[in-house]
């Protein structure tokens, strides 16, 4: 976003527009590098820092040491050792056309002639490398041995995150050759294969999706809990030495190579070029390859090669002189809407997709585009029949940017979603505050692996043996097709032992548990359901509430909502659960399985010693789990809520408990462990 202000403009508009950059440069830089949870792409930041850089050279005194352009990036996050860099982790330069680049390389040939070096001695004069989009990140070794990983963080002070940075493999714990210390830079990243598998787990959970691999990597890197990053598949590669003892070097990619074999995966597919238009060939190449890379990059390196030359040209206090780096924009272009289909996630929600005439984009064949939901559409206005504009979201979700509505011919159609699932034609809902719209069939196809999974789970019905892997196995081989159809795989047990992962006795004990399940009391099923809104206290009530299954199919919305702790939103979602086609058929195949449909409401209540006594429960005990430990005070007529209040009695802790013990301390409530747990019950 360059800037061509005339001559004459006043320097009250230029300290007012330089205000105005700083505010929104550090609200996005915040979001950026605190957050995680960017709002606008690093083009467009980029753009506004440039802005802002050309204001204050027409303008220097108005430059102040709090300037975004007089740092070098965001804080640490709280919750990490602080780490002070011993070398400074520079930002580089950046650029944004040949232009700049080969001005940027007249520079550095100057500077050589100016200090007296044959620029044509200097055999392959530049190094170009792909600048990946990830976290930055430092690594420490001490005789050959890992000891300590950080982030950037401001470029002086970093956050340490060894134990996560531990468990990503492609770092080596141990060097091939035991220097006495080495130093190195490189880029965390997600490959885009692991980002999207990444984002189809999170909406599994029904938790919010990562826009980029840049921003799932970061947000990983940054968990407290190193199980969390080690789950993620988070990669590194490497691509500069920091510091380093007992060793010296020429050039830049002597380093490169000497970290290869050292053990660290550096930078793919450098490349040295004698000079500043070699250069430039080989960034349009990366250029083109770059939708075709497994992971993401936002632009290429440029840096020189002899590290002797890096010296003489130094750093300012912020970028060094010797490097740049050169930003592609995010590549778009026009096609046309031929038509909106609606694709029905694992969660039931209903996402619309751009059916588009093929467009070439950022080196693949893009055919279709994300939409997003219905406000999206309304809000950009969009078509079937339009001409849009699209680009590929972080360069990996291709999104449409907005409407060309002077290529409107009047025969465009208004899209509307559909009241009807067409997966299984299942009442489709939106509730209200929501923008997502729902399937409500329980044996939509769409959402038959989850709902089975959590059937599964162990506060549900609680089915030893049928974990994520098998349940994808039976779907696969189509001896499930619902809940119900757990209860009937007696009847293919020979086939069962033939399949993957499933020997004689696997398929005995996982055939016994299911069995075993017939008898759970309504409550595990009412959860099994996976009613919207409807937890494992909510089926709970439910289950004293009502004496049978059919009992609550019968019931109505006033019938519910006069229950404790239950409103109009879960009143609701109850009723229409039990109103729906399809789980009324679950239902009748599951009673004719031999599934309990009658409650036990209170009659497993051994005395009532807890009576008129509220529990909280935190943290993970030694012997008992949550679910186990719940049942047992109900058992001596307790109840079991699931926040601290005036009106808890006891709260029963376990290890890592959290903030409910914080607030019980607070209140003055009494704090129990497992031991006086169990004194109470004896």
């Amino acid at each position: 976003m360059s800037i061509n202000k005339p001559e004459n403009e006043s320097k009250e508009s230029i300290a007012k527009r330089i205000q105005e950059l700083r505010e929104l440069l550090n609200y996005h830089s915040h979001k950026y590098y605190v957050e995680d949870n960017p709002e606008i792409s690093d083009f467009e930041y980029d753009q506004l820092y440039r802005e802002l850089e050309e204001l204050e050279m027409k303008a220097p005194e108005y430059i102040t040491p709090d300037s975004p352009t007089q740092r070098v990036g965001g804080k640490p996050l709280e919750g990490f050792e602080k780490v002070v860099h011993a070398v400074q982790m520079q930002s580089l330069m950046d650029v944004f056309s040949d232009e700049e680049l080969i001005e940027f390389g007249k520079k550095i040939e100057e500077a050589a002639i100016s200090a007296n070096l044959d620029v044509d001695a200097l055999k392959d004069l530049y190094v170009v490398e792909k600048k990946i989009d990830g976290l930055s990140v430092s690594l420490e070794y001490e005789n050959g041995i890992f000891v300590r990983g950080s982030t950037r963080g401001d470029g002086l002070v970093g956050e340490d995150v060894t134990q996560n940075l531990k468990t990503i493999k492609s770092i080596p714990l141990v060097l091939k050759e035991k220097i006495p210390y080495i130093e190195v830079r490189g880029e965390v990243f997600i490959s885009k294969r692991d980002f999207e598998k990444l984002n189809e787990e999170q909406e599994n959970l029904e938790q919010p999706k990562f826009a980029n691999p840049r921003n799932a990597a970061a947000g990983s890197l940054r968990q407290l809990n190193p199980a969390i990053t080690a789950s993620r598949k988070l990669d590194i590669f490497i691509f500069n030495i920091q510091r380093i003892e007992g060793k010296s070097f020429d050039t830049h990619a002597e380093t490169l190579e000497y970290m290869k074999n050292l053990g660290f995966k550096v930078i793919p597919g450098y490349k040295k070029c004698k000079d500043i238009y070699k250069v430039l060939d080989e960034i349009k190449k990366i250029g083109e390859e770059r939708g075709n890379l497994n992971f993401e990059i936002d632009g290429a390196v440029v840096k020189v090669n002899s590290l002797r030359f890096r010296d003489m040209l130094g750093s300012t206090s912020k970028a060094p002189r010797w490097a740049v780096a050169y930003k592609y924009p995010a590549e778009r272009k026009f096609t046309k809407i031929k038509d909106i289909w609606v694709n029905v996630g694992r969660t039931g929600v209903l996402t619309p997709n751009a059916i588009l005439e093929p467009v070439r984009l950022a080196g693949t064949v893009v055919s279709r585009a994300t939409l997003h939901n219905m406000d999206y559409i309304i809000s950009k206005d969009i078509r079937i029949g339009d001409t849009v504009l699209v680009q590929k979201a972080g360069d990996i979700i291709p999104e449409v940017v907005e409407v060309d509505k002077d290529k409107r011919t009047g025969e465009e159609r208004i899209f509307e979603m559909p009241l009807k699932c067409p997966e299984c034609g299942s009442t489709v809902v939106r509730e209200e505050g929501e923008a997502a719209y729902r399937c409500t069939g329980i044996e939509c196809p769409a959402q038959l692996f989850r709902s089975i999974v959590h059937y599964a789970s162990r506060d549900a019905m609680n089915i030893d043996g049928l974990g994520p892997a098998i349940i994808e196995v039976l779907l696969d081989k189509g001896f499930i097709k619902g809940i119900a159809d757990l209860y009937y795989l007696h009847e293919k047990k020979d086939q069962l032992i033939g399949i993957e992962r499933m020997g004689r006795k696997s398929a005995e004990n996982l055939l016994n548990s299911i069995e075993k399940t017939k008898n759970n009391n309504i409550d595990r099923l009412i959860f099994g359901f996976g009613i919207r809104h409807i937890g494992l206290r909510a089926a709970q009530l439910l289950s004293e509430h009502f004496e049978s299954i059919d009992d609550l199919i019968k019931a109505e919305v006033e019938d519910i909502r006069k229950i404790p702790e239950f409103g109009d939103i879960m009143a609701k979602s109850v009723v229409e659960f039990f109103r729906n086609e399809q789980s009324i058929d679950t239902i009748e195949k599951l009673k004719a399985a031999g599934v309990n449909m009658i409650s036990t409401g209170n009659r497993n209540v051994k005395d009532n010693r807890f009576e008129g006594k509220t529990f909280v429960l935190t943290g993970t005990l030694p012997t008992y789990t949550r679910s186990e430990a719940s049942e047992i005070i109900k058992s001596f007529g307790g109840k079991v809520s699931g926040s601290v209040s005036k009106k808890t009695d006891y709260v029963l802790a376990g290890e890592d408990a959290g903030s409910k013990l914080d607030k019980a301390v607070q209140l003055g409530i009494k704090v129990i462990d497992e031991d006086e747990f169990n004194e109470m019950i004896k």
